[in-house]
C-alpha cells in the first residue's frame, strides 16, 4: 500500500461532477445545519444542489455568462451555494476577504474587473455606492432594493426557468482546464498577487485527499477559517463536503468552543493560532477541576500503550473529550509553524492530528498526513499521489527550494507574466519555501526563502526554527525573528495573561525571558545565537489567517 494513497480514490473532474457524485451517494442525508434566528435548520445534499442550480441558473438569466463575479462575505451559508452556482454556470468565482480594509477591497473589486458582487449585508455600505459594477446582489434582502438586486428572487426566479426547456444552466458545459477561480494570495510579504485556478486545479487536489482520509458515521466539521482563503476553501468546504461531512458554521471564533459541542464535532481545518487557544483552555479547565497531577499521569499511561499500539485514548480523557466535543477525533492542521508540544497533547488524549502543507498557487494541498500516517517529527506528510515534488538544493545540501509538478499547480498570476514566469522554473512550480525530503520521501518544511536570513559569512539561520524554540517558553505568546548588523534579534509578544496569573512586572517578564533564551542559546551554534530582544504586548501584524506580515513588522521596527 503506498503511504500517500490508502483508500480508493473518488475522483472528479469538475464541480459539477462534484455535486452530482455527492448528492447521488448521500441524498436525503444532511449536509448543512444553519442557524436562522438562533434555530439550527437542516439542509440536505439534494436541497443544496437545488439551490446552486437555480442560484445558477438565476445569475445566467442577468446576463451573467463567463463574467467574473465576487464574493464578500463571511462564512455562512448562502456564501456556498453561490460558489458553486458562480462555477457551475460557467462564470469565475473572485472570492474576497471580508476582514481587509474597505479601501483594500475597492482596489481588488476594480483590479479583478468584476462585473457582479454578491455580499452579505454587512458591506452594504461599501457596496452600494459601487458604480463600475454591472450586478450588486444582496445576500440578506427579500426583495430588490435601489440598485442591488435580491439574492432569494433570483434563487427563485432561476428555479422556475431551470425546468423549462429553455434553461440556460442546463445547457452549460464546464471546460475543466478554464480559469475558474481568482483567488487573492494573502501577502504575507508583498502586495497580494491573484491566483488563477481552473476547476481541474482543484478538483484533482479534493479528489487526492479523498485516498488520505476517511469518513465516519455522523461526521460533522465547524467552518470558522474564512472561507475565501484557499486552504479552508478546498479542505473545510469543498473536501468535507465531497466526502459526506455535516457543514457547520461557528457563530464567531470567540463561540467555537460553544459551537464545537452545540454541533457536536469531529473535525476542524485549523490554523496554529487557534490550535494554541484550545490547547490553553484544555489546560486551563483541567487546572481549574484540580485534576493536573492525575491528567498527566494518564498522558504518561496514553503515550506508554500507544507505543505498543494499544488505543485508549477515548476512554482515558473521555472527560477532557466532553469537554470539547465527545464526537471530535481529527483536527487537519497547516499555514504556519505549530508548537509540538499543542500537537502531543492533541494526540495523546485521542484527537488525531493531521499535519498539510501547501500554497495558494497550488489548490492548495502539496503535502497532508493521512489516517494511518501521522506522526508529531515535523513532518507535514507525504506528498499527494499524483504530485511530484523534488528539492533544488545547492552543493548537495539536505535544505532546498520545494518545487511542484501536478494537475494542482494554478494557471498563472492574473495579468502578471513577469511574476508567473518568475514562479516556473523548467516545468516546476517554484514554491519559495525552503524544506527537504525524509528518508521515507515525507515532506519537511523548514521557512520561506524569502525570510531566510544569509550572515555575512555565508550561515543559513531559519527564523521559523528560532520562534519554534521561543514560543515554547511560557511568558511567549509569539516571536519574530530577524537580522541587523549580521547579528539575530527578535521581537517578542509576552502574553499579558500569564504574566498577570504569576503577578510579574514588566521587568521580572524581560529578565525571565532573558534568562530563558540564554538557556536556548546554549544549545545553539553561535552565528545563531538571539544577541536582543525587544518585548511588547502588542501582537505582531498579520494576515487574515494569522500569519505574520513579516515587511510590514520591519517598517515598524526600522522606523523604531
Amino acid at each position: 500500500m503506498q503511504k500517500n494513497k490508502i483508500y480508493e480514490e473518488k475522483s472528479c473532474n469538475n464541480f459539477r461532477e462534484l455535486i452530482d457524485i455527492t448528492t447521488a451517494q448521500f441524498k436525503d442525508e444532511i449536509a448543512f445545519s444553519i442557524k436562522i434566528n438562533k434555530k439550527i435548520k437542516d439542509i440536505t445534499f439534494n436541497e443544496f444542489k437545488n439551490t446552486v442550480q437555480s442560484l445558477g441558473e438565476g445569475l445566467l438569466n442577468l446576463g451573467l455568462s463567463n463574467k467574473k463575479i465576487a464574493l464578500l462575505s463571511p462564512d455562512r451559508y448562502e456564501w456556498c451555494c453561490s460558489y458553486f452556482a458562480i462555477a457551475t454556470s460557467g462564470n469565475i468565482i473572485v472570492p474576497l476577504d471580508a476582514m481587509l480594509p474597505h479601501a483594500e477591497l475597492l482596489r481588488l473589486i476594480k483590479e479583478s474587473k468584476v462585473d457582479a458582487i454578491i455580499f452579505d449585508k454587512k458591506f452594504s455600505s461599501l457596496v452600494e455606492d459601487i458604480t463600475f459594477v454591472q450586478h450588486l446582489i444582496c445576500m440578506d434582502y427579500s426583495e430588490n432594493k435601489d440598485n442591488v438586486l435580491s439574492y432569494q428572487n433570483i434563487v427563485h426566479s432561476g428555479k422556475k426557468l431551470l425546468s423549462s426547456p429553455n434553461s440556460k444552466y442546463k445547457k452549460i458545459i464546464i471546460d475543466n482546464d478554464k480559469l475558474s477561480v481568482l483567488i487573492y494570495t494573502s501577502g504575507t510579504t508583498s502586495n497580494p498577487k491573484a491566483v488563477m485556478l481552473s476547476q481541474k486545479n482543484i478538483c484533482s487536489n479534493v479528489s487526492a485527499m479523498t485516498t488520505l482520509i476517511k469518513k465516519e458515521p455522523n461526521d460533522s466539521i465547524l467552518v470558522f477559517l474564512p472561507l475565501h482563503h484557499t486552504l479552508a476553501c478546498t479542505a473545510s468546504f469543498l473536501f468535507c463536503y465531497y466526502i459526506g461531512f455535516r457543514l457547520c458554521f461557528a457563530d464567531s471564533i470567540k463561540d467555537i468552543g460553544k459551537n464545537l459541542k452545540e454541533y457536536n464535532i469531529s473535525g476542524l481545518v485549523c490554523v496554529p493560532a487557534v490550535l494554541e487557544l484550545i490547547y490553553k483552555q484544555i489546560i486551563k479547565g483541567v487546572k481549574k477541576s484540580g485534576k493536573y497531577i492525575p491528567f498527566k499521569i494518564l498522558c504518561g499511561i496514553s503515550n506508554f500503550l500507544m507505543f505498543f499500539h494499544i488505543d485508549l485514548r477515548r476512554k482515558l480523557f473521555k472527560e477532557v473529550l466532553n469537554n470539547i466535543s465527545p464526537n471530535m477525533r481529527t483536527i487537519i492542521y497547516g499555514s504556519a509553524t505549530t508548537d509540538s508540544k499543542v500537537i502531543h497533547l492533541f494526540n495523546t488524549i485521542g484527537i488525531d492530528m493531521l499535519q498539510g502543507y501547501g500554497l495558494t498557487e497550488t489548490a492548495p494541498v502539496i503535502s497532508c498526513e493521512s489516517d494511518k500516517y501521522h506522526k508529531e517529527t515535523g513532518s507535514s506528510g507525504f506528498p499527494l499521489y499524483n504530485e511530484e515534488v523534488k528539492i533544488d538544493s545547492k552543493n548537495g545540501e539536505k535544505i532546498g527550494e520545494i518545487l511542484v509538478k501536478g494537475p494542482n499547480i494554478m494557471l498563472g498570476y492574473y495579468n502578471n507574466k513577469a511574476e508567473t514566469d518568475k514562479v516556473f522554473k523548467d516545468g516546476w512550480f517554484c514554491t519559495g519555501d525552503l524544506g527537504y525530503l525524509g528518508k521515507d520521501g515525507s515532506l519537511f518544511v523548514t521557512g520561506r526563502k524569502k525570510d531566510l536570513i544569509v550572515l555575512s559569512n555565508g550561515k543559513n539561520v531559519f527564523p521559523e526554527e528560532l520562534e519554534a524554540l521561543l514560543n515554547k517558553i511560557e511568558l511567549v505568546s509569539e516571536s519574530m525573528i530577524y537580522e541587523k548588523d549580521d547579528k539575530i534579534l527578535a521581537k517578542i509578544v509576552y502574553s499579558k495573561e500569564t504574566a498577570e496569573h504569576l503577578h510579574l512586572t514588566y521587568d521580572e517578564i524581560y529578565k525571565e525571558i532573558d534568562a530563558k533564551i540564554k538557556n536556548i542559546n546554549k544549545n545553539l551554534p553561535v552565528y545563531k545565537y538571539i544577541r536582543e530582544f525587544s518585548l511588547t504586548d502588542k501582537p505582531l501584524i498579520k494576515t487574515t489567517t494569522q500569519k505574520i506580515k513579516r515587511h510590514e513588522e520591519m517598517k515598524q521596527i526600522n522606523n523604531s
